[in-house]
């Protein structure tokens, strides 16, 4: 491959040249401007184009590569036959050689003669060799950042005329634009490309996620049906002592047994609440519908629910008369009131608890209202988060698993409604659950169940 060493004189002055035809010159640059989206089909078609209208015997283009100090070539044209083996290697050196020198002095750079320059010794055999005589490197500028130069080389000795010397400074600010634009596709196909990885690892995490949420979740749901197994037989053999079958007991011995089932029960009643949560996040809890008085499932919930402090009062709101009836799961909906007056009557030791029942604007409104701790404003925005609590501590004052509030919301949203909470810390909280009188099936489970089997 033929050696290209530095060039260190002045450049001579250029003398008058051939006139290029006004009209071809526009119409090389309008092809250039209108041809070709890709930027290294442009850098190509722009040589091919100008070589005979500049006279020039073959030509380069080479950008600047990145932070180096190299630059690399991204356009030949008409090079010697040779020679184009190599021309997918050559890099020339920012400062060294006449197109290095155009990019680093920031202006064209013409030799005009170059056997006729003694300070271009070196260079005159390259040209021999090669088959040129003179040469114009005009670097590829964008307000101040250069971003590589086109280098022209002629068979003949001459500088370029007027005319000439204005067409290749339109190419070369073609050129430079065409630079630009090839640099913001690379660094556009390198930002692609990060945010392909990225979102490959993303969309890997979030399988990760819900495959261990997934695991999670089956392991609880196992874990659950393996601990009720063994705790129905605890409660068996409770009743078979309490009923004095294995003979009498003693006070103090029913007492104690009275403890260890409540103790059992309250067990058997977290299990039965993980195994809910688990088909409800499945999708497979079914809704059982049926025609009830919105005050129905309100004073089942009162029933149900333990746990009222001697010092609490209760007051029950509900209107008289006849109310527009209910369609939708009166259990469920009573397992949301019992879980809401729970915590209310857990979180206020002393003062008082509402509950109220009314249908507003057509849909069915439940309030549960306390004058308890409250909840910090901090924290209301977890409170129906699975397995959380305010005070998460081991230390903490009021016990409980953390799924009461979680199971609620997301059985009031199995039936097409939702809970809202509204607290102020120190001063007791308001759940208000609001759900449609009639239950609608969605779409999607009535769209599985029309699914052809």
């Amino acid at each position: 491959m033929p050696r290209l060493s530095a060039l260190h004189s002045e450049r001579a002055r250029p003398n008058a040249g051939a006139p290029v035809p006004a009209q071809q010159e526009l119409g090389a640059v309008r092809e250039i401007v209108l041809t070709a989206d890709e930027p290294r089909e442009v850098f190509q078609f722009a040589l091919d184009r100008v070589l005979p209208l500049v006279g020039a015997s073959f030509a380069s283009v080479y950008l600047v590569d990145g932070a180096s100090e190299l630059m690399r070539l991204v356009a030949a044209s008409n090079w010697p036959d040779a020679y184009q083996p190599w021309l997918g290697q050559m890099r020339v050196r920012v400062g060294f050689g006449p197109s290095g020198e155009a990019v680093s002095e920031r202006r064209p750079i013409e030799i005009p003669h170059i056997l006729a320059d003694p300070s271009l010794e070196d260079w005159a055999e390259v040209a021999q060799e090669i088959g040129f005589r003179a040469l114009v490197a005009l670097p590829l500028t964008i307000g101040r950042q250069v971003l590589g130069t086109a280098t022209f080389y002629f068979a003949e000795p001459g500088s370029p005329g007027g005319e000439r010397r204005a067409l290749l400074k339109v190419v070369a600010d073609q050129l430079a634009a065409t630079a630009e634009k090839a640099a913001l596709v690379e660094e556009l196909a390198r930002t692609k490309a990060a945010l392909a990885d990225a979102n490959e690892e993303l969309e890997a995490q979030y399988v990760a996620v819900h495959e261990a949420r997934r695991v999670k979740e089956e392991f609880l749901a196992n874990i659950s049906h393996e601990l009720r197994t063994p705790l129905t037989a605890v409660l068996g053999y409770l009743a078979i002592l309490e009923e004095g079958v294995s003979g009498p007991l003693t006070t103090e011995q029913a007492s104690d047994l009275a403890q260890v089932r409540a103790s059992s029960e309250r067990l058997v009643a977290l299990i039965n609440n993980l195994l809910e949560l688990t088909s409800l996040k499945q999708g497979a809890l079914p809704v059982m519908v049926e025609e009830f008085d919105p005050r129905e499932p309100l004073r089942d919930a009162i029933a149900m629910t333990p746990g009222r402090s001697t010092d609490v009062l209760l007051r029950v709101d509900e209107p008289e008369g006849a109310m527009p009836s209910m369609r939708s799961d009166k259990g469920k909906l009573a397992r949301i009131l019992a879980e809401l007056l729970g915590n209310a009557y857990k979180f206020t030791r002393r003062g008082e608890v509402t509950v109220s029942a009314a249908v507003v604007d057509g849909r069915g409104r439940y309030v549960v209202q306390d004058t308890g701790i409250g909840i910090p404003l901090d924290a209301q925005a977890m409170v129906f988060d699975e397995f959380r609590q305010v005070d998460g501590s081991a230390t903490r004052r009021y016990g409980g698993s953390g799924l009461g509030l979680a199971l609620a919301r997301r059985l009031a949203r199995l039936l097409g409604g939702d809970i809202a909470l509204e607290s102020v810390e120190g001063a007791g909280t308001t759940f208000t659950l609001e759900l449609p009188l009639e239950y609608e099936e969605p779409r999607r489970a009535r769209a599985l169940a029309m699914t052809p089997r």
